[in-house]
């Protein structure tokens, strides 16, 4: 018997019992799921599933987290192997310790970097000999299930814990130390926990030189707001490894966030030749393009996004949008009409406010064409909307409301949404700087600069209050304090944050409340979804989890593992 064959129980030689594993084999063809069941089925599997598609492997993916999936990269119209992996990942509907590999016979330079940026654990080019499949197979499964301690504790977003539990097996298991290690830094990075992230990339440089580590360092630095020092890191892992593309992306944000916005478009330029099948980049390259005035660049990446996003997670009104600003600027508003009308029929369901930023982005490409009297029309139609609906959109949405509303003449409108953005990220200075440009460009320097001042100082004053009064005891005014502090700016994260920890407090000193507990899940989960990676996050989210009775706890953990 080989090393990797199966016993009579379904175990290999190696421990591994492959009867109990749950697998998935993706592939459009008949014969090739057929083989590829078989070969399984000799390592000992009795758990197979098959898909036809890349939408008939989604619903399997969300009805069963699996052990072992198995997808071809070209599955015929709709999803492809990319977009599935990319999916699943992006929906959390892999544990860590679960594989995937991907099966094509593509050799292309562009179809193998779509699919390593999206962290598959294995590449096999067809044809796939059984026993190649069954060595791969047990290779990244013994390596992978080193990480099935952290699962739950990454489910339950308990980052800290996962933490822990990554140094703890690491120490244990010195073969798979700097795998665990690159998952600790990541989950460091994802707790808003730099110094941490960084002094374990550094721990890993020191045994070997791994661009990851390197790149992750440079990450850091950026988040720190050193630029230049993510900008001469980045550029030394592009220079040793040019297809290391997320290097690329990382590095056109440090140089647009150093104002060098053409070197940044260049990045993504060859970051999108080298990988051309990535949404985000395509996408990114557009906006870049439409900002320098590279009207032609700009479209053709946009019509790209559209193109490659037609079966992604990732697809988003942004290209549409993006594109249509284009035609306002090549004079072509009937296109960009259709192309309006296209979006909201594609997001209507997924994306409420589709219908808010077409009628902007309508406004901006009369504005850019020339036909200001429809411009002021859309403006007009705008200013109704914003006093009719007491809610406001997001933050990019609200800015671009404003310039459009500031353009064709109408003031009070976006003042009001200007002062509403900054009362709601009243420490973001980067974002304090474009509100107070959209003044400038309006020829409202000064006023704009006493407006920026006093709706930060009512931010503030609002936030204080509340955290007065729960430091001076006053628990219960504090908790209700805060309530009306979220309705009132439902999207500041201090003030988030602030009430979360009054209602840890609460329960600290009075005991676990199940009512109190659902809700600072429900505040933290929304800071979760605002500005991920926070460090407050996953200190409070530990100190909450700390608070569940211990039969309550089985339940909770049970839940979200079953959700994640």
């Amino acid at each position: 018997m080989s090393e990797t064959a199966p016993g009579a129980d379904g175990a290999s030689q190696d421990g591994v019992d492959w009867a109990s594993r749950t697998y998935l084999v993706v592939d459009d063809f008949i014969g090739v799921r057929q083989l590829l069941r078989e070969a399984l089925r000799s390592l000992g599997a009795r758990h197979i599933d098959q898909a036809a598609s890349g939408g008939e492997a989604m619903g399997l993916l969300v009805r069963t987290r699996y052990d072992v999936v198995l997808c071809d990269f070209n599955l015929g119209e709709g999803k492809n192997g990319q977009q599935v992996l990319e999916e699943a990942r992006m929906r959390n509907l892999l544990l860590p310790s679960s594989v995937f590999l991907m099966v094509s016979a593509e050799k292309s330079v562009e179809s193998v970097m779509g699919a390593a940026e999206h962290q598959p654990d294995a590449y096999l080019v067809k044809p796939i000999t059984e026993g190649v499949l069954l060595t791969r197979l047990n290779r990244v499964w013994r390596r992978k299930q080193v990480f099935s301690p952290i699962d739950r504790a990454y489910a339950e977003k308990d980052y800290l814990r996962a933490a822990r539990l990554c140094d703890e097996g690491a120490a244990a298991n010195k073969v798979h130390e700097i795998d665990l290690l690159r998952m600790k830094a990541r989950l460091m990075e994802r707790s808003g926990e730099p110094a941490r992230a960084r002094e374990t990339y550094e721990r890993v440089l020191a045994q070997r030189e791994y661009q990851w580590a390197r790149a992750g360092l440079a990450r850091i630095r950026l988040a720190d707001g050193d630029f230049e020092g993510a900008r001469q890191m980045l550029q030394s892992v592009i220079a040793e490894n040019r297809y290391y593309i997320d290097a690329y992306d990382q590095l056109a944000l440090a140089l647009q966030n150093m104002g060098r916005h053409e070197e940044a478009f260049k990045v993504l330029e060859r970051a999108a030749k080298l990988s051309p099948n990535s949404v985000p980049r395509q996408r990114s390259l557009g906006q870049a393009c439409l900002r320098l005035g590279n009207v032609a660049m700009a479209e053709r990446a946009f019509r790209k996004c559209i193109a490659i996003g037609e079966y992604s997670i990732r697809k988003t009104p942004d290209a549409y949008l993006g594109l249509a600003r284009v035609c306002g600027l090549k004079n072509d508003p009937k296109e960009a009409l259709l192309l309006l009308q296209a979006a909201q029929r594609e997001f209507a369901a997924e994306h409420p406010d589709i219908g808010l930023r077409a009628k902007i982005t309508e406004g901006l490409v009369y504005h850019e064409s020339g036909d200001y009297r429809r411009a002021r029309k859309a403006g007009d139609e705008l200013e109704a909307l914003l006093q009719a609906t007491p809610e406001r959109p997001d933050v990019p949405t609200c800015i671009q409301m404003a310039t459009l509303l500031f353009a064709v003449g109408v003031k009070e409108a976006p003042v009001d949404l200007l002062c509403y953005v900054i009362r709601n990220n009243h420490d973001n200075t980067l974002l304090l700087d474009e509100v107070q440009a959209v003044f400038d460009k309006a020829r409202m320097g000064e006023e704009g600069m006493a407006l920026i001042r006093g709706a930060r100082k009512e931010a503030v004053d609002l936030m204080n209050q509340g955290v007065l009064l729960w430091k001076t005891g006053k628990l219960g005014e504090a908790t209700e304090w805060m309530r009306n502090a979220r309705a009132a700016l439902p999207n500041n994260v201090r003030i988030l944050f602030n009430s979360a920890q009054i209602l840890v407090s609460v329960m600290q000193q009075r005991g676990y409340e199940a009512q109190l507990y659902d809700e600072a899940q429900q505040v933290l989960a929304r800071v979760d979804r605002l500005q991920p990676g926070q460090q407050r996050f996953a200190r409070l989210m530990e100190q909450l989890m700390q608070l569940v009775p211990k039969d309550d706890a089985a339940v909770e953990a049970s839940a979200a593992a079953t959700a994640g």
